[in-house]
């Protein structure tokens, strides 16, 4: 791929695969177990992500003193980068809220398998149980890609919608917003949601009530913050730090997770199977899965709006108090559905 120099730092020890591992002491955390690594360096990692570009970069070099690159994108400019250059693949890693997409890379053969890392077995019941049985990528958190939200101006907190199946009342009908599964990010995961778990027909009927009850559907969820805020609609299924963000900037807005769980967007990491930096990759999988980091992350700012996938974490306080589900479609179902679950909409929404 890139890559010439060996890099050696004396003494620092981060994480290999599978090999036994000596404890550092370097300024790496006590949650990172690690041995020396062997690759071959000319140039920083490179890293596709699309969000925390401006925290990552300092964060591992303190970590673990390795340089990365990051390359940002929202989730469809990534992929399509990735297809772009699938016979010579310029990332190392990849590290986004797209686990349908980032499986169907497995599906493809482009990923590295049978990634061990020492951290995974700090993960919660919750995400372990989203680790694919070949180890190609490992959850680094979750948020909600739709909690319901409603401008409390306009409906009381009795007449307000109060799960997903309440939003079908035609009450409600004109009034509900949510971005395009084909478009954003954390929108499709919403969508996949519902067709997994109603089933393709069941969850195509559930979205043509809304859609004949007169959804509104905009490209991204910033698109839906502006309808809500100028009033255009009054209900949305909104990506939680959007909503977050709106109740901070002081306007009407009040946050419901249902009880069965709110549709969960899943941040993942992945090797490329083409990478020549196998180990400091690796140590960048194991150093997302350090509670330290993703306590950072959580405190760097309105992106922080996530379940960790560690123990030892602790959650934004405001989310924390409204006692945040989160459900997830099965990474199966949803990456060999995707693209005619986003087709089946895109035609929908063009009648």
């Amino acid at each position: 791929m890139k890559k010439l120099l060996f890099l050696a730092l004396s003494g620092l020890l981060v994480l290999s695969g599978c090999t036994s591992s000596e404890t550092s002491e370097t300024t790496t955390s006590e949650t990172t177990q690690s041995v020396a690594i062997e690759d071959q360096a000319a140039e920083p990692l490179t890293v596709y992500l699309n969000d925390f570009d401006a925290i990552i970069p300092e964060l591992f070099k303190e970590k673990t003193g390795y340089e990365v690159e990051v390359v940002v994108g929202n989730g469809a400019e990534t992929m399509s980068r990735i297809e772009a250059e699938k016979s010579n693949p310029q990332w190392d890693v990849v590290w986004m809220d797209s686990m349908y997409d980032i499986y169907n890379l497995d599906i493809d053969g482009q990923l590295m398998t049978d990634v061990e890392v020492d951290n995974a077995a700090s993960l919660t019941d919750f995400f372990s149980a989203l680790v694919p049985e070949d180890k190609c990528f490992y959850p680094t958190g979750a948020h909600s890609a739709g909690v319901i939200v409603y401008r409390n101006d306009v409906w009381s907190e009795e007449d307000a919608p109060k799960s997903y199946e309440d939003l079908t009342d035609p009450k409600y009908a004109g009034a509900i917003a949510m971005a395009d599964p084909g478009v954003a990010a954390p929108a499709y995961p919403l969508a996949a949601y519902f067709m997994d778990t109603l089933g393709l027909e069941g969850g195509q009927a559930y979205f043509t009530t809304l859609f004949e009850q007169g959804l509104k559907v905009y490209p991204k969820n910033p698109q839906v913050v502006e309808a809500l805020a100028s009033n255009e609609v009054s209900i949305a299924m909104l990506q939680e730090s959007n909503a977050y963000s709106m109740i901070a900037e002081g306007e009407p807005i009040t946050i419901v997770w249902p009880e069965d769980g709110a549709a969960a967007s899943t941040r993942v990491a992945a090797i490329s199977k083409a990478t020549d930096q196998p180990d400091i990759a690796k140590a960048f999988i194991n150093f997302l899965l350090d509670p330290e980091v993703q306590q950072a992350l959580i405190d760097a700012g309105d992106e922080g709006y996530f379940t960790p996938s560690v123990e030892g974490v602790q959650a934004k306080e405001d989310r924390e108090a409204d006692e945040p589900k989160l459900a997830v479609a099965d990474v199966q179902f949803g990456a060999e559905n995707e693209a005619d679950i986003k087709a089946w909409f895109a035609d929908y929404s063009a009648q």
